[in-house]
């Protein structure tokens, strides 16, 4: 059998191969890559990595360094998204830094350039600087000081800088003054300097001394924010000075908690990785472990296994073996990418009447129907999950002065909003005019401003214009199975720039009415829909995310998924927002008339879906619950990763 003919039964199957060095990367269905065909790759191995060679050197410039292809697969296309950094051009013909500027990504008033997001884990590996904890004097939990050695040992191999206590910290006075009395306190610790990115502690149990220190550094700070701050908001590491002192944590040697997260090692709670634990109960045990331990993140160790938390609350499970990936695919990302909400200064803000809007009213509507599912638990407030006002008062600072936390999030874009021509000639492309911000091989604008895009729909190039892209979506912390349409309702816009409209009639002082932490996310997969998949969109489309995952055999025809092998940032994050995208985009050669469906899936972290029609999304999750298919927590993620093989031959 030819090479041609070998790869295009493999292709009509199904079945993608990329080279590597001298390696075939094969991704394969499952049961699709019979031991015949297997024999087949390999008696021809020379022939086939000459073949794509010569196929890929033929190929544009602008897709020269994405190393794997988009799998179809049962009417499901599974990708492995590209790696890139900077201006290199990656998918469809764009630049990260352009689709970053895209979904709405820039600088500051003074600084306009946007952050180019990193989407490759070795590449954010080295940007990344972490330090050890030095361990308290006989400790002896074998398990974790096993895994600790280890993990120093895989994050030096991937280019982590990992330094000494003593390089990562420095010494630092402050003073205190003890309320209803005139007498000040002066404290000397160390503390780790702002540029490191992480600190791995291990979980340290409280002695009696240290419970009493604690109690009495509680009491001072709720004294000292009474009587000397009269109730004034304090900076972090304001607060860590006054309660500092007292506590056995890694955080109190921590100068600035917005800027170093704190990763603890502890025993492996097999309550909260068990499949069966009703997802509502390991939200208490997953905030509470983060709270207890004061951390970002919490690796949970045993002898065989491991798991790892964070406020996605993700409850993943590791075998010992998966070490390596787990450090390149899972933690260097959630180092890399720490979960911060967007601040209100990113926006543009204004008001609007959700009660006229169709699409408001849909998304109350699908809200409302999607309560059955049990995919939308019950937000926690801070306030009854951590008990001391400091810590309240900490993260209170850290999620830009949001009181609760949820888990997913319902949207419902518009349709995209266009003026003038949708669609250019290359001719017309030729004659526009460059876009400060933008490379002119990418983005161009016309005499009125609109901008249009440059990208690869299969093998031709399109010339687009960038439409308005608006959402209506729930606040952050609400029910978000029982949206109220005056006060749970606002609207996100993608202009030039990021644009947040709030109801006409809610008082922002009265309701905590802030945007999701999933803005980008929102805004990403609806202006690649526009563009790539615009008849999914062209009605307006509804969007929802939650923190499961459906098994592979949910999908039907005409149902799309991607992103399963991508890193696992944090949802909600600028770069998860850009993977979405990626993942959208790699759908363009799809014919968008028969798309009803896109599943986009966030490692560790759940999944993103947006359909053509509401009705039809309420069905399909409805269904998936019923039978079993769709559940929160990481249980059905292995059917999805099981059905796509990765064989280096």
């Amino acid at each position: 059998m030819e090479t041609v003919e070998i790869l295009s039964i493999l292709r009509q199957q199904g079945v993608y191969i990329t080279v590597e060095n001298e390696t075939l990367n094969i991704r394969s269905p499952k049961g699709v890559l019979t031991p015949e065909l297997k024999a087949q790759i390999i008696a021809n191995k020379p022939e086939i990595i000459e073949f794509l060679r010569r196929d890929v050197s033929r190929q544009d410039s602008s897709l020269r360094d994405a190393p794997r292809s988009l799998l179809p697969l049962r009417g499901t296309g599974l990708s492995n998204l590209v790696h890139s950094d900077g201006n290199v051009p990656i998918a469809q013909g764009l630049s990260l830094q352009t689709i970053g500027r895209l979904i709405g990504e820039v600088g500051e008033e003074l600084n306009q350039d946007s952050k180019p997001p990193i989407i490759d884990p070795k590449l954010m590996a080295q940007r990344l600087t972490v330090t050890f904890r030095p361990l308290v004097k006989g400790y002896k939990n074998v398990a974790i000081l096993s895994f600790r050695t280890e993990l120093e040992q895989k994050l030096q191999e991937y280019g982590v800088n990992v330094i000494s206590w003593e390089q990562a910290t420095k010494e630092f006075k402050y003073e205190i003054k003890i309320p209803l009395t005139n007498l000040k306190q002066s404290i000397k610790t160390r503390v780790v300097k702002t540029g490191v990115n992480a600190v791995i502690d291990v979980d340290r149990p409280a002695s009696l001394r240290s419970v009493a220190e604690t109690f009495a550094a509680e009491k001072l700070y709720q004294l000292y924010t009474r009587f000397i701050l009269k109730d004034r908001k304090i900076s972090v590491s304001g607060i860590g000075r006054v309660i500092g002192w007292a506590e056995e944590c890694a955080a109190k040697y921590i100068e600035d908690p917005t800027n170093t997260q704190v990763i603890v090692l502890t025993d492996l709670d097999e309550e909260f990785i068990n499949s069966q634990t009703p997802y509502q109960r390991k939200i208490k045990i997953g905030l509470n472990t983060l709270i207890r331990t004061f951390s970002e993140i919490v690796i949970g160790v045993s002898t065989t296994k491991f798991s790892i938390l964070n406020m996605n609350l993700s409850d993943s499970i590791f075998s010992r073996y998966e070490i390596d990936n787990f450090v390149l695919k899972s933690l260097i990302p959630k180092v890399y990418v720490p979960i911060l909400p967007l601040p209100l200064s990113k926006f543009q803000v204004g008001e609007c009447n959700v009660k006229k809007s169709i699409y408001a009213k849909k998304l109350v509507a699908l809200s409302h129907s999607l309560a059955d599912t049990n995919l939308f638990p019950p937000g926690s407030k801070l306030s009854e999950v951590i008990k001391r006002k400091s810590h309240r008062d900490i993260v209170n600072v850290i999620v830009n002065g949001r009181t609760g936390v949820s888990y997913g999030f319902v949207a419902y874009a518009e349709p995209p909003q266009y003026i003038g021509e949708v669609e250019i000639t290359e001719q017309e492309w030729e004659s526009l005019s460059p876009v400060t911000e933008f490379s002119i091989d990418q983005v161009r604008q016309n005499t009125i401003g609109r901008r249009y895009l440059k990208t690869k729909i299969g093998t031709e190039y399109k010339f687009k214009q960038l439409p308005d892209i608006w959402v209506f979506s729930a606040r952050s912390g609400s029910n978000k199975t029982n949206l109220s349409l005056e006060n749970d309702v606002l609207r996100i816009g993608l202009t030039d720039r990021l644009l947040l409209q709030l109801p006409q009639e809610v008082d922002p002082q009265v309701i905590d009415i802030k945007p999701s932490y999933d803005v980008y996310v929102m805004l990403a997969i609806s202006l690649a829909t526009a563009l790539y998949a615009p008849e999914l969109i062209k009605n307006g489309a509804p969007i929802v995310h939650f923190h499961g995952y459906p098994v592979f055999e949910w999908f039907k025809p005409h149902e799309y998924c991607v992103g399963v092998h991508n890193p696992s940032v944090p949802c909600g994050t600028y770069e998860s927002g850009v993977f979405n995208f990626l993942g959208i985009a790699s759908l363009a050669h799809q014919s968008s008339k028969d798309m009803n469906l896109v599943s986009l899936v966030e490692p560790d972290h759940g999944t993103n879906f947006i359909a053509h029609d509401l009705d039809y999304l309420v069905e399909r999750l409805k269904t998936g619950c019923a039978e079993g298919q769709i559940e929160l927590g990481g249980k059905h993620f292995a059917s999805l990763k099981a059905n796509v093989s990765e064989l280096g031959i």
